[in-house]
């Protein structure tokens, strides 16, 4: 069973305080009760009381993998390939699990992109070969339909019965269970519909692509029924309740970036956990800030608005030596935090079927943090507006995803792209003749818009790089990059999203949150248009409409905000623009 130890610091015996008013307000057995009360004084409040259905998933998810088995057992010799089309809670859960727990399964590819860049580069799929599976909980996700309609014109280019090559994973009744039916999918998978995205790991939208993957599904939940079990136990001895009070009052002291430090073994978790606690904490003005992959500092470079979880092997010591480079198999990093005055969390964990205990002690500490909090943390009240805008953006050129454009004020898409940086103006756009221009129209311009940006950072705000970009090995090396710089400049917190990806997990926090996060919006031209079947829009519409409609957004909800055009070749965009931020430091 997973350890959870706990170094509070000065906040020690609020978390203890927060413990014993738990215990005497008897808050475990009212978890279980699925008593709403515990975080609204309306038990009627929407996405409340119908969604606990995550604590009955240990218990109820073993007896269900008859058929998840059988279709693993059923999958014909010639198929090479498991690629996964998904959003959020929905698809990050069974990458986790097929990079912690890897099998003799189907290699697994998630694709969670709509950047037509990023769609060449799977051209090297075979969909012969291939299964996809598609998951979406409300089954109209237009991102994950828009891939789907995609990858099954490939796959229906190829083979006779494009239906066999397909999966899908979505409440019951849906319209994605509809289309699957219809169009003779190998499968259909219907999870429960009480259980929320960002929390259905252990629900057939995370159990069927890791069992595919080749994943010891069956351990992987025997050590979720012993930390539900180990949850029911009183606040002070209750790992998951523990989390949640630390995570709370770390949170109401100031402390409310919470910093993940994971060995190799265990590094892929930081960004499941990243949109578990952002989605449901960043709302009403509050929220805690997930930071799963910025750039190392030294300890006394921190502010004091970090707490650090460090995930690490317990029993072994050669191999945490080895995890982290010690000679003594100690976590030096977590030592030398504690030193300089930060809290710590270190969670260790002997197997990593213990993966299973994991999702489910922080999915009752988030919870739980919401309590803390005051706030209802299963519902995402300031996404839709991003995507109202963005449908609007649809309208406006012409293309529709079917939603309604209406809305009390109209998204000016032209004004929000000549209030851009442009970082790549010699270079022709797509659409538009080159020359555009040899030389940018106001170099000093430029490089005040980008120190004034910055000097509106304090220290206990967090820079959130929000990259509308293709990805690939050459942009995360510049991006890390520039999450360096960001951090040398401002001495914030900063953290890296690709969109539309992010939507669906901190764009909550971004809008809702407690307004100390600084966005940095990265697009590029996106190239040629990449067309969505059976529609009458590309994926590079799409993808525009989705990052204007969010910055619009984010504008509406007065946050600060700067928009920049980077790509070009070997990076050009992104190099000038780290130079930019180095050269205001």
């Amino acid at each position: 069973m997973i350890e959870i130890d706990l170094s509070a610091g000065p906040h020690a015996e609020d978390v203890e305080r927060r413990l014993r008013e738990w215990g005497a307000e008897d808050a475990v057995a009212r978890l279980w009760r699925r008593d709403p009360t515990l975080w609204s004084a309306d038990p009627e409040a929407p996405e409340l009381a119908d969604r606990l259905g995550w604590l009955d998933l240990p218990e109820t998810s073993p007896a269900n993998l008859d058929p998840v088995e059988a279709l693993r057992a059923g999958v014909p010799f010639w198929f090479t390939d498991l690629v996964l089309l998904g959003m959020g809670g929905s698809s990050l859960a069974p990458e986790v699990i097929a990079r912690t727990m890897p099998g003799e399964g189907l290699p697994l590819t998630l694709v969670d992109t709509t950047h037509p860049g990023a769609l060449r580069d799977l051209e090297w799929l075979r969909p012969a070969n291939t299964i996809f599976v598609v998951a979406s909980k409300s089954g109209t996700t237009i991102e994950t339909l828009s891939l789907f309609r995609h990858f099954w014109s490939r796959t229906a280019e190829v083979v006779e019965d494009p239906g066999a090559h397909f999966i899908a994973i979505t409440d019951p009744g849906s319209p994605l269970a509809e289309l699957g039916r219809e169009r003779g999918f190998r499968a259909v998978f219907e999870a429960p519909s009480d259980v929320g995205g960002r929390f259905s790991a252990l629900s057939p939208f995370g159990l069927v692509p890791a069992a595919l993957a080749g994943a010891q599904v069956p351990a992987l939940l025997a050590e979720a029924v012993e930390a539900a079990d180990t949850c029911k136990d009183e606040a002070q001895h209750n790992p998951g309740f523990l989390l949640g009070a630390a995570l709370g009052e770390f949170a109401l002291a100031g402390r409310d970036k919470v910093t993940f430090l994971a060995g190799p073994d265990w590094e892929a978790f930081p960004d499941w956990a990243e949109q578990l606690i952002a989605e449901s904490t960043g709302k009403d003005g509050q929220g805690i800030v997930p930071v799963a992959s910025e750039p190392p500092r030294e300890p006394d470079e921190y502010g004091e608005d970090r707490v650090f979880v460090g995930l690490i092997l317990a029993g072994d010591a050669a191999r945490e030596a080895e995890q982290w480079g010690e000679a003594d198999g100690t976590p030096a990093l977590l030592d030398a935090l504690e030193a300089a005055g930060h809290p710590t969390l270190r969670i260790r964990l002997e197997r990593p079927e213990e993966l299973g205990a994991l999702f489910f002690v922080w999915e009752v500490g988030v919870a739980m943090a919401g309590a803390a909090l005051g706030i209802h943390p299963f519902n995402q009240p300031d996404v839709e507006l991003a995507k109202r805008l963005a449908r609007q953006v649809m309208a406006g050129e012409g293309a529709s995803d079917g939603g309604s454009a209406d809305d009390e004020r109209a998204v000016d898409a032209t004004a929000s792209e000549a209030d851009e940086i442009d970082l790549v103006w010699e270079l022709p756009q797509f659409g538009h003749a080159p020359p555009r221009t040899p030389v940018p129209p106001d170099v000093d311009g430029i490089r005040a818009r980008v120190e004034g940006f910055l000097a509106a950072v304090a220290p206990s705000d967090y820079i959130a790089v929000q990259a509308y970009l293709a990805g690939g090995e050459e942009e995360e090396g510049l991006l890390g990059t520039l999450l360096a710089a960001l951090a040398g400049a401002t001495g914030a917190t900063t953290t890296l999203g690709y969109g539309p990806r992010f939507l669906h997990s901190t764009g909550q926090l971004h809008k809702g949150g407690a307004g100390n996060g600084v966005l940095l919006q990265l697009v590029d031209d996106a190239g040629e248009h990449v067309h969505v079947p059976e529609t009458e829009f590309t994926f590079r519409q799409l993808i525009r409409a989705q990052a204007l409609g969010d910055i619009e957004a984010l504008g509406r909800c007065g946050r600060r905000t700067l928009r920049v055009r980077v790509g070009g070749p070997e990076g050009l965009g992104l190099r000038r623009l780290i130079q930019l931020v180095e050269e205001s430091d």
